[in-house]
């Protein structure tokens, strides 16, 4: 699929994956995800709704049973770029580098940073102080909670960015 697919019932299938995810991450994130233009490749479930949605570089999102989005790395960066920090965003040192790119869970009491907007199972980036992308995955607390906790996990990872990545 390219830059404009309307679906079988003639709705513009592109505007609404922006909208949603506008909706999730806040303004600007839908054309960061879905840019007009790009190839995409879409697989659908039994039902023909979108189930993940791919570009040159790996998965983009995949739909959570919630109907929003779940990051793939691929989305993950489009998201770092797009979003001013903190937004959507735990911060790490050097010592939590290596374990989140390797895939490991992050829990609170390594935690720098956190976005303010953050909630209990919104999709986050996970990044080191520097700025570099680690992994993205599901906040389990809220942003506040996060920096407040001395224990307990933080982020659920779903995918660590290996340095081959960058």
């Amino acid at each position: 699929m390219n830059g404009h697919a309307v679906d079988e019932s003639g709705r513009d299938e592109n505007a609404d994956l922006r909208t949603i995810a506008d909706y999730q991450f806040g303004a600007g994130a839908g054309a960061a995800l879905f840019p007009p233009g790009e190839d995409r490749r879409i697989e659908r479930t039994t039902s023909g709704r979108p189930q993940q949605i791919h570009a040159g570089r790996g998965r983009i999102v995949s739909f959570g049973t919630d109907g929003r989005f779940t990051l793939g790395l691929e989305g993950g960066r489009r998201l770092h770029q797009a979003l001013e920090p903190p937004a959507y965003r735990i911060v790490v040192d050097d010592e939590s580098e290596p374990f989140v790119r390797d895939g490991k869970n992050v829990f609170s009491k390594f935690v720098l940073e956190a976005g303010p907007e953050i909630r209990p199972g919104d999709e986050v980036l996970v990044v080191h102080e520097r700025g570099d992308l680690l992994a993205v995955g599901r906040a389990e607390l809220d942003g506040e909670s996060i920096l407040d906790f001395e224990s307990g996990m933080a982020v659920n990872v779903r995918s660590g960015a290996s340095r081959a990545d960058d």
